[in-house]
Parts: C-alpha cells; sequence; structure tokens
C-alpha cells in the first residue's frame, strides 16, 4: 500500500483517537477498502488499540475489510422490503453476477451487499446502486440495471 497517500491522510490527526472513524472512512474513500496495513498504521497514528480499530471497522457497515467491485450493489433486507420481495432481488442479483453476498466478480466490476435498513421503507424494495438509491426494484428492472452497469450489453454471468 502506498506510504504516501496514507501519511496525508494521517496529517495532523496523529495521537487524536477521537479521529478515528473520520480517518477510517478517508482511508475507505482513498482505497475503496481498508487493507490491514492502513489499519495497522491508523492504529499505531492514533494510539487506539488495534482490536479497536478492528471493532470499529467490523461494526458498521459503511466499512469493508475486502476490496470491493467497482460497483457496489445494497439490497434492502429490512421487513418493509423483505415482504416486498427483498430476498427475490437478492437471489437475482446473486444469480445473475455468479457471486455470494458480500463478495466480488472475478473482473472486479461487481459487489452484491445486503444490509437490514437503508431508511426508505414506504418506498420498497429499495436497491442503492454505487449510492443511488433505486425504489420500488423488481428482478427484471435490477436484472436491467446490472446489464446496464456491466457496459457489455449483458451480465457478467449466466
Amino acid at each position: 500500500m502506498p506510504g504516501r497517500e496514507l501519511d496525508s491522510i494521517l496529517e495532523g490527526r496523529r495521537s487524536q483517537p477521537h479521529q478515528l472513524i473520520e480517518v477510517l472512512q478517508d482511508v475507505q474513500e482513498n482505497f475503496g477498502y481498508l487493507p490491514e496495513d492502513a489499519i495497522r498504521a491508523v492504529s499505531r497514528a492514533l494510539g487506539v488499540p488495534l482490536t479497536e480499530v478492528y471493532g470499529v471497522a467490523s461494526f458498521y457497515k459503511a466499512f469493508s475489510l475486502k476490496p470491493r467491485g467497482k460497483n457496489v450493489i445494497t439490497i434492502c433486507t429490512g421487513t418493509a422490503c423483505h415482504v416486498r420481495g427483498a430476498r427475490l432481488l437478492l437471489n437475482q442479483a446473486t444469480g445473475q453476477l455468479g457471486v455470494a453476498p458480500g463478495e466480488m466478480t472475478e473482473d472486479g466490476m461487481f459487489t452484491i451487499e445486503h444490509v437490514n435498513c437503508l431508511g426508505a421503507c414506504a418506498l420498497g424494495p429499495v436497491v442503492t446502486e454505487n449510492g443511488s438509491c433505486h425504489h420500488h426494484m423488481a428482478p427484471g428492472k435490477l436484472r436491467k440495471l446490472i446489464t446496464s452497469l456491466n457496459g457489455k450489453g449483458e451480465a457478467t454471468h449466466a
């Protein structure tokens, strides 16, 4: 991992444990996930025990400890979305792309995630794609969305 980028993120924040979440957000934004060596460096620089840094990084869904695809598709599986077919959406996405939730496709183009709630219950089922919200989603609409993001006219996996 390039040390210069991490040094830039940590500049002016060393020995400031209250900056932990903000620093982790900046690391994730810069690298796309939280690399192990970056977590160790953050722990040392801020003076926060490594177990605490990992605890924060693994507690919040916004953080990822492994690389994610260029396109991150998040499916809400909370109660309101669940009763409106969220499981069908999750099955569509994982089947179309050939990956389990939390995994990245071999070509690095997609990661499928699911969360307990996206806070848009009246619009369910809800899917976000790279932060953009898609409401009242259906399996066919999701298939078309994935195909359009793939840029090849068809899905990655049959």
